[in-house]
Protein backbone atom coordinates (compact mmCIF):
# COMPACT_ATOMS: atom_id res chain seq x y z
CA UNK A 1 0.00 0.00 0.00
CA UNK A 2 1.31 3.41 -0.93
CA UNK A 3 1.97 5.96 1.78
CA UNK A 4 -0.74 8.59 2.15
CA UNK A 5 -0.06 12.10 0.91
CA UNK A 6 -1.11 15.25 2.71
CA UNK A 7 -3.59 17.40 0.82
CA UNK A 8 -3.07 21.14 1.01
CA UNK A 9 -6.77 21.81 1.56
CA UNK A 10 -7.60 24.14 4.47
CA UNK A 11 -9.20 22.29 7.37
CA UNK A 12 -10.97 24.45 9.98
CA UNK A 13 -10.77 21.52 12.43
CA UNK A 14 -7.00 22.08 12.49
CA UNK A 15 -6.19 18.47 11.59
CA UNK A 16 -4.43 16.76 8.67
CA UNK A 17 -6.10 15.68 5.45
CA UNK A 18 -4.70 12.47 3.96
CA UNK A 19 -5.21 11.02 0.50
CA UNK A 20 -4.67 7.57 -0.96
CA UNK A 21 -5.35 6.63 -4.56
CA UNK A 22 -6.90 3.30 -3.55
CA UNK A 23 -8.37 2.06 -0.26
CA UNK A 24 -10.70 -0.68 0.86
CA UNK A 25 -12.82 2.11 2.37
CA UNK A 26 -12.17 5.50 3.92
CA UNK A 27 -14.30 4.46 6.90
CA UNK A 28 -12.00 1.54 7.68
CA UNK A 29 -8.92 3.72 7.21
CA UNK A 30 -10.33 6.34 9.58
CA UNK A 31 -10.75 3.68 12.24
CA UNK A 32 -7.10 2.74 11.79
CA UNK A 33 -6.07 6.41 11.99
CA UNK A 34 -7.81 6.60 15.35
CA UNK A 35 -5.54 3.85 16.66
CA UNK A 36 -2.55 5.91 15.48
CA UNK A 37 -3.63 8.83 17.64
CA UNK A 38 -4.71 11.14 14.82
CA UNK A 39 -6.64 14.15 16.17
CA UNK A 40 -10.23 15.33 16.04
CA UNK A 41 -11.08 16.46 12.53
CA UNK A 42 -8.60 14.25 10.66
CA UNK A 43 -9.77 13.49 7.12
CA UNK A 44 -8.91 10.56 4.85
CA UNK A 45 -9.81 10.75 1.14
CA UNK A 46 -9.56 8.13 -1.58
CA UNK A 47 -9.56 8.19 -5.34
CA UNK A 48 -11.10 4.72 -5.39
CA UNK A 49 -12.72 2.53 -2.75
CA UNK A 50 -12.55 -1.20 -3.34
CA UNK A 51 -15.08 -2.02 -0.61
CA UNK A 52 -16.97 1.21 -0.05
CA UNK A 53 -20.29 0.94 1.70
CA UNK A 54 -23.33 3.01 2.39
CA UNK A 55 -26.21 2.79 4.82
CA UNK A 56 -27.16 -0.76 5.90
CA UNK A 57 -23.90 -2.02 4.33
CA UNK A 58 -25.08 -1.37 0.80
CA UNK A 59 -22.10 -1.25 -1.57
CA UNK A 60 -20.91 2.14 -2.79
CA UNK A 61 -19.01 1.92 -6.06
CA UNK A 62 -17.51 4.64 -8.21
CA UNK A 63 -14.91 4.82 -10.95
CA UNK A 64 -11.51 6.14 -9.93
CA UNK A 65 -11.27 9.91 -9.77
CA UNK A 66 -14.96 10.60 -10.44
CA UNK A 67 -16.21 10.97 -6.86
CA UNK A 68 -15.22 12.81 -3.73
CA UNK A 69 -14.84 10.00 -1.17
CA UNK A 70 -13.77 10.79 2.37
CA UNK A 71 -14.29 10.13 6.06
CA UNK A 72 -13.72 12.59 8.87
CA UNK A 73 -12.70 11.34 12.32
CA UNK A 74 -14.36 13.20 15.18
CA UNK A 75 -13.35 12.69 18.80
CA UNK A 76 -15.49 13.84 21.72
CA UNK A 77 -14.66 13.78 25.45
CA UNK A 78 -17.64 11.56 26.28
CA UNK A 79 -20.59 10.02 24.40
CA UNK A 80 -22.98 12.61 25.82
CA UNK A 81 -20.96 15.34 24.07
CA UNK A 82 -21.75 13.97 20.60
CA UNK A 83 -23.88 16.37 18.54
CA UNK A 84 -27.54 15.44 18.19
CA UNK A 85 -28.77 14.36 14.76
CA UNK A 86 -25.20 14.32 13.51
CA UNK A 87 -26.01 12.61 10.19
CA UNK A 88 -28.69 15.15 9.32
CA UNK A 89 -26.43 18.03 10.32
CA UNK A 90 -23.73 16.60 8.07
CA UNK A 91 -26.30 16.38 5.26
CA UNK A 92 -27.28 20.00 5.85
CA UNK A 93 -23.62 21.04 5.73
CA UNK A 94 -23.09 19.02 2.55
CA UNK A 95 -26.10 20.56 0.81
CA UNK A 96 -24.92 24.08 1.63
CA UNK A 97 -21.39 23.27 0.50
CA UNK A 98 -22.58 21.93 -2.86
CA UNK A 99 -24.41 25.20 -3.45
CA UNK A 100 -21.27 27.11 -2.41
CA UNK A 101 -19.29 25.06 -4.90
CA UNK A 102 -21.80 25.18 -7.75
CA UNK A 103 -24.04 28.27 -7.42
CA UNK A 104 -26.15 27.32 -10.50
CA UNK A 105 -27.56 24.46 -8.36
CA UNK A 106 -28.99 26.88 -5.80
CA UNK A 107 -32.57 25.85 -5.00
CA UNK A 108 -32.19 22.39 -6.55
CA UNK A 109 -30.26 20.69 -3.73
CA UNK A 110 -32.29 18.83 -1.10
CA UNK A 111 -31.60 16.56 1.89
CA UNK A 112 -33.49 13.27 1.85
CA UNK A 113 -33.96 11.88 5.35
CA UNK A 114 -31.84 10.47 6.81
CA UNK A 115 -28.64 10.51 4.78
CA UNK A 116 -28.97 11.28 1.07
CA UNK A 117 -28.36 14.41 -0.96
CA UNK A 118 -30.72 14.93 -3.89
CA UNK A 119 -30.43 17.24 -6.85
CA UNK A 120 -33.90 17.65 -8.29
CA UNK A 121 -35.23 14.11 -7.82
CA UNK A 122 -31.99 12.11 -8.12
CA UNK A 123 -29.37 11.08 -5.58
CA UNK A 124 -26.03 12.85 -5.90
CA UNK A 125 -24.38 12.03 -2.57
CA UNK A 126 -24.67 10.01 0.61
CA UNK A 127 -23.63 10.32 4.24
CA UNK A 128 -22.73 7.36 6.45
CA UNK A 129 -22.17 7.85 10.18
CA UNK A 130 -20.67 5.21 12.44
CA UNK A 131 -19.77 5.48 16.10
CA UNK A 132 -17.25 3.94 18.46
CA UNK A 133 -17.94 5.18 21.98
CA UNK A 134 -16.84 8.79 22.07
CA UNK A 135 -15.60 8.68 18.46
CA UNK A 136 -17.69 9.35 15.37
CA UNK A 137 -16.77 8.66 11.75
CA UNK A 138 -18.67 10.56 9.08
CA UNK A 139 -18.22 9.13 5.60
CA UNK A 140 -19.32 11.19 2.61
CA UNK A 141 -19.43 10.23 -1.04
CA UNK A 142 -20.34 12.77 -3.71
CA UNK A 143 -20.86 11.96 -7.38
CA UNK A 144 -18.81 14.72 -8.97
CA UNK A 145 -17.71 13.94 -12.52
CA UNK A 146 -19.73 10.84 -13.48
CA UNK A 147 -21.51 10.98 -16.80
CA UNK A 148 -22.56 7.31 -16.92
CA UNK A 149 -24.07 5.13 -14.19
CA UNK A 150 -24.81 1.39 -14.09
CA UNK A 151 -28.18 0.61 -15.61
CA UNK A 152 -29.74 -0.19 -12.23
CA UNK A 153 -29.03 3.37 -10.99
CA UNK A 154 -29.52 5.50 -14.10
CA UNK A 155 -33.05 6.57 -13.20
CA UNK A 156 -32.13 7.36 -9.59
CA UNK A 157 -28.62 8.81 -9.62
CA UNK A 158 -26.97 11.96 -10.86
CA UNK A 159 -23.68 13.81 -10.50
CA UNK A 160 -22.72 17.45 -10.17
CA UNK A 161 -21.49 17.34 -13.75
CA UNK A 162 -24.80 16.01 -15.08
CA UNK A 163 -26.83 18.38 -12.92
CA UNK A 164 -24.85 21.34 -14.23
CA UNK A 165 -25.46 20.19 -17.79
CA UNK A 166 -21.82 20.60 -18.81
CA UNK A 167 -19.82 17.41 -19.15
CA UNK A 168 -16.55 19.34 -19.29
CA UNK A 169 -17.28 21.52 -16.26
CA UNK A 170 -15.66 19.40 -13.55
CA UNK A 171 -12.43 17.43 -13.66
CA UNK A 172 -10.71 15.23 -11.07
CA UNK A 173 -9.14 18.19 -9.22
CA UNK A 174 -12.56 19.71 -8.63
CA UNK A 175 -13.10 17.02 -5.95
CA UNK A 176 -10.63 18.75 -3.69
CA UNK A 177 -12.11 22.17 -4.34
CA UNK A 178 -15.44 20.72 -3.22
CA UNK A 179 -13.80 19.25 -0.10
CA UNK A 180 -12.55 22.74 0.69
CA UNK A 181 -16.18 23.92 0.69
CA UNK A 182 -17.54 20.99 2.72
CA UNK A 183 -15.16 21.10 5.69
CA UNK A 184 -15.98 24.68 6.77
CA UNK A 185 -19.69 23.88 6.53
CA UNK A 186 -19.21 20.74 8.63
CA UNK A 187 -17.27 22.74 11.18
CA UNK A 188 -20.03 25.34 11.46
CA UNK A 189 -22.76 22.73 11.90
CA UNK A 190 -20.87 20.44 14.30
CA UNK A 191 -18.03 22.26 16.07
CA UNK A 192 -18.53 26.01 15.97
CA UNK A 193 -19.88 27.61 19.20
CA UNK A 194 -23.22 28.36 17.52
CA UNK A 195 -23.59 24.76 16.29
CA UNK A 196 -25.90 23.85 19.17
CA UNK A 197 -28.25 26.79 18.81
CA UNK A 198 -31.15 24.73 17.45
CA UNK A 199 -31.53 26.68 14.22
CA UNK A 200 -30.32 23.69 12.21
CA UNK A 201 -33.82 22.19 12.15
CA UNK A 202 -35.38 25.18 10.45
CA UNK A 203 -32.54 25.46 7.95
CA UNK A 204 -32.76 21.76 7.21
CA UNK A 205 -36.53 21.77 6.82
CA UNK A 206 -36.20 24.52 4.22
CA UNK A 207 -34.36 22.01 2.04
CA UNK A 208 -35.94 18.74 3.22
CA UNK A 209 -36.77 16.55 0.25
CA UNK A 210 -40.54 16.14 -0.28
CA UNK A 211 -41.50 18.14 2.78
CA UNK A 212 -45.26 18.77 2.67
CA UNK A 213 -45.71 16.15 -0.05
CA UNK A 214 -47.04 12.57 -0.11
CA UNK A 215 -44.54 9.83 0.69
CA UNK A 216 -44.40 6.11 1.32
CA UNK A 217 -42.37 5.18 4.38
CA UNK A 218 -41.13 1.79 5.58
CA UNK A 219 -40.50 1.90 9.37
CA UNK A 220 -37.35 -0.05 10.12
CA UNK A 221 -36.49 -0.48 6.43
CA UNK A 222 -37.87 -1.56 3.08
CA UNK A 223 -37.84 -5.23 4.14
CA UNK A 224 -39.74 -4.64 7.39
CA UNK A 225 -43.12 -5.57 5.94
CA UNK A 226 -44.62 -2.34 7.28
CA UNK A 227 -45.75 0.64 5.25
CA UNK A 228 -46.93 4.10 6.22
CA UNK A 229 -48.38 6.40 3.58
CA UNK A 230 -48.89 10.03 4.39
CA UNK A 231 -47.42 13.52 4.25
CA UNK A 232 -43.87 14.37 5.25
CA UNK A 233 -44.20 17.16 7.82
CA UNK A 234 -40.67 17.84 8.99
CA UNK A 235 -37.90 16.96 11.43
CA UNK A 236 -38.10 16.51 15.22
CA UNK A 237 -35.59 17.90 17.74
CA UNK A 238 -33.54 14.68 17.78
CA UNK A 239 -33.59 14.32 14.02
CA UNK A 240 -36.60 12.01 13.84
CA UNK A 241 -38.79 12.10 10.75
CA UNK A 242 -42.26 13.54 11.31
CA UNK A 243 -45.01 12.06 9.14
CA UNK A 244 -48.75 12.65 9.11
CA UNK A 245 -50.23 9.24 8.20
CA UNK A 246 -53.24 9.16 5.92
CA UNK A 247 -56.38 9.78 7.95
CA UNK A 248 -54.45 11.05 10.99
CA UNK A 249 -54.79 14.52 12.45
CA UNK A 250 -51.25 14.85 13.78
CA UNK A 251 -47.69 13.81 13.04
CA UNK A 252 -45.95 10.61 14.15
CA UNK A 253 -42.17 10.52 14.77
CA UNK A 254 -39.96 7.80 13.29
CA UNK A 255 -36.33 7.27 14.20
CA UNK A 256 -35.52 4.50 11.71
CA UNK A 257 -36.89 3.58 8.34
CA UNK A 258 -36.68 4.33 4.66
CA UNK A 259 -38.49 6.72 2.39
CA UNK A 260 -39.67 5.33 -0.92
CA UNK A 261 -39.52 8.48 -3.00
CA UNK A 262 -39.21 6.91 -6.40
CA UNK A 263 -42.79 5.60 -6.50
CA UNK A 264 -44.24 8.76 -4.96
CA UNK A 265 -46.07 11.29 -7.06
CA UNK A 266 -43.86 13.51 -9.24
CA UNK A 267 -42.45 16.77 -7.94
Amino acid sequence: MEAPVRLLVPNPFGAPIYYRETLSSTMDEARWLKTQGEPHGTVICAGLQEAGRGRKNRPWSAAAGESLLFTILLRYPRPSALPRAITLKAGLALSLAVEDFAPPLLGRVRVKWPNDLMIDSRKAAGVLTEGDGETVYIGIGVNVAQTVFPEAFRAKATSLTLALGDRAALGPKSRFLLLGKILPRLYRELDAPEAGDGSWRGRLEERLYRRGRPVRFFPGGADSGQLVEGTLEGIGPEGELLLIPQGASGSVPFTTGELDVYTASPE
